[in-house]
C-alpha cells in the first residue's frame, strides 16, 4: 500500500495548512520571527516552497496565522474575565488577564523578543489583528486607544514588576485610567468617557 504524503492527504488543504503552521511555530520558536523564511520551512517539511505558498501563503501570512492562534487563546481567556465589566474595571481585567496568559504562552517569549525597542519587525505591533483585539478589549473602535493599550500591556509584559500586587496597583491607578480618559477625549466624544 502506498504511503500518503501529508500534502496530499484527505482534506489536504486544512491538514496541510495545520501541518505547515505547526512546523512554522516550531521553527520560529527555535530561530525567532526575523530568521524565519519559507525556504527553511520547506526544507524542514521536505517539500517545495511552492507547496508552502499554495497551502499556507507566504511569510507574512504564516506569521499572521501564528500570531492569530496565539492571540485567539489569549482573547478567549480575557473575554471570559471581562464579559460583564465596563470602564476602568474592563481595562484592568483585560490587561492583567492578558499579561498572565501572554507570559504563560511559549510563543509569547518570541513575540516579546520580536518587539524589542529598535528591533520591531512590525509582525506584531503593526498587525491589524492585534489592533482589532485591543479594540475589543476596550470595547471601542478607537485605533489610537488600541495602540495605547497595546503599548502599555507590552511594556508591562517586557518589564514586569516582581510584586504582583504592585503590578495590579500600577494598572489600576495609572494604566486603566489613562485608557478611559483618552477615550473621553477621542474625536467626536462629548463629555465623560462612555463605559467601555
Amino acid at each position: 500500500m502506498a504511503h500518503k504524503d501529508w500534502a496530499f492527504a484527505d482534506k489536504r488543504h486544512d491538514h496541510a495548512r495545520d501541518h505547515i503552521l505547526a512546523a512554522a511555530s516550531d521553527l520560529v520558536s527555535r530561530n525567532g520571527f526575523e530568521a524565519f523564511d519559507i525556504d527553511s520551512l520547506a526544507a524542514m517539511l521536505h517539500c517545495s516552497p511552492a507547496t508552502i505558498y499554495r497551502r499556507a501563503g507566504g511569510k507574512a501570512a504564516i506569521v499572521e496565522a501564528l500570531i492569530s492562534r496565539f492571540s485567539e487563546r489569549i482573547i478567549r481567556a480575557v473575554h471570559d474575565e471581562i464579559a460583564d465589566l465596563v470602564g476602568e474595571d474592563r481595562v484592568i481585567g483585560a490587561i492583567l488577564v492578558g499579561l498572565e496568559h501572554m507570559r504563560a504562552e511559549p510563543l509569547g517569549q518570541l513575540i516579546m523578543g520580536d518587539i524589542r525597542p529598535g528591533r520591531d519587525s512590525g509582525a506584531v505591533s503593526a498587525s491589524p489583528l492585534v489592533a482589532r483585539i485591543a479594540e475589543e478589549m476596550i470595547g471601542h473602535d478607537d485605533p489610537l486607544a488600541a495602540q495605547w493599550l497595546f503599548r502599555v500591556t507590552f511594556s508591562l509584559w517586557y518589564w514586569p514588576l516582581k510584586d504582583k500586587q504592585s503590578e495590579r496597583e500600577l494598572v489600576r491607578r495609572f494604566a486603566a485610567p489613562s485608557v478611559v480618559q483618552g477615550l473621553s477625549r477621542s474625536p467626536g466624544s462629548t463629555g465623560p468617557a462612555a463605559p467601555c
